[in-house]
């Protein structure tokens, strides 16, 4: 029987950890066998005390800081790799899941030794009846987006079983794939790090897809905030020097400056335009580059797929946003077609 480690990452989760732990032990699964695994960002609720009163069996790793997203759940997988799990299912500490869910994953994620990762529909919570993502899709300029957020749920929606990148809301992970392309990068912190892993393991040749018959339920919350805005803003950045080729770079270059003169006066009118200077600044210290170049070196060398064979199903529009904007209707047209065209010149 294959092994799954069930990992939540919490940080001051405590009012999401009752309907979330109350899911996991009402839908326990029936041909696999799991090991839940909390893994604490340094809390400073009563989230842990929650957990060891109720949930004793259940394996509890503390951080002695908050270590981010990225770092925080590589702690819990390099536990499940260290104990020879097979699979590694990550959840948000805001998700609830659904009769048979994890099964369900398994069943497709062993189907194929191509497929690396495999996402339920997630549906948002209490809104049940609508998507939160079927799937991410990547933006040729290193944004990502939940494919289907907010719209009804229903089977003419679902366009592709394969997709770019699995949300790190809710995930299922194969670790023998997981040896070959890293963890998420610590570097990142927070936001875009699914993205990145999910784009690294196509350069090695894998797939990605979603299980429509598997749900699971995510009480998103959407926010600006400051914090948020640099790591996605500062992430997209490394993500793309990191994973594409020079070529490919030079070619979305002209695009890529017009984007940024935008974001400088949408930074400068939404108040988020010290973060966006602070992006710059990261960029500017001798350190950050030296991090940079090792990490795109190593992703460099490992990759089996070329750009061309990798940015086929890249989007050149971003969709399906929270905040609606006439200025990105606008864009999203002349954006998507400068990227029908310089992706046939991409042939490396």
């Amino acid at each position: 029987m294959k092994r799954v480690a069930v990992i939540i990452l919490n940080y001051n989760g405590k009012k999401y950890l009752p309907p979330l732990m109350g899911s996991l032990f009402s839908y326990l699964p029936k041909n696999v066998e799991q090991e839940i695994i909390i893994v604490d960002n340094n809390s400073s609720d009563d989230s842990i005390e929650y957990v060891k009163s109720n949930y004793p069996q259940v394996k509890l790793i503390l951080n002695n800081e908050n270590l981010g997203f990225a770092a925080g759940n590589n702690v819990g997988m390099k536990y499940a790799i260290e104990n020879n799990f097979d699979y590694i299912m990550l959840l948000n500490q805001d998700t609830q899941v659904t009769e048979g869910y994890l099964d369900k994953l398994v069943e497709e994620i062993a189907s194929d030794e191509k497929i690396s990762a495999v996402q339920p529909k997630i549906l948002l919570y209490p809104e049940t009846d609508k998507v939160n993502s079927l799937g991410n899709v990547i933006h040729y300029l290193g944004f990502g987006y939940t494919f289907g957020h907010k719209e009804l749920d229903k089977k003419s929606l679902f366009k592709s079983r394969n997709i770019n990148y699995c949300s790190g809301a809710a995930c299922l992970y194969k670790v023998s794939v997981l040896k070959k392309v890293g963890l998420f990068y610590d570097e990142l912190f927070m936001y875009h790090e699914d993205l990145d892993l999910g784009w690294r393991m196509k350069l090695l040749g894998y797939n990605n897809i979603v299980a429509k018959t598997s749900v699971v339920y995510h009480s998103y919350e959407f926010s600006r905030s400051i914090k948020k805005y640099y790591y996605m803003e500062r992430n997209r950045f490394i993500v793309m020097f990191q994973n594409y080729k020079l070529g490919t770079i030079l070619l979305i270059l002209p695009v890529l400056v017009i984007m940024e003169m935008g974001l400088l006066l949408f930074s400068l009118s939404n108040g988020f335009f010290k973060e966006k200077l602070r992006v710059y600044k990261y960029f500017l210290k001798r350190e950050s580059w030296q991090k940079l170049n090792k990490k795109r070196i190593e992703v460099q060398s490992n990759r089996i797929l070329n750009d061309q064979q990798v940015v086929k199903r890249f989007s050149g529009e971003i969709l399906h946003q929270e905040v609606k904007s006439n200025l990105l209707n606008f864009i999203n047209p002349l954006f998507d077609l400068y990227w029908q065209v310089v992706k046939r010149l991409i042939i490396w």
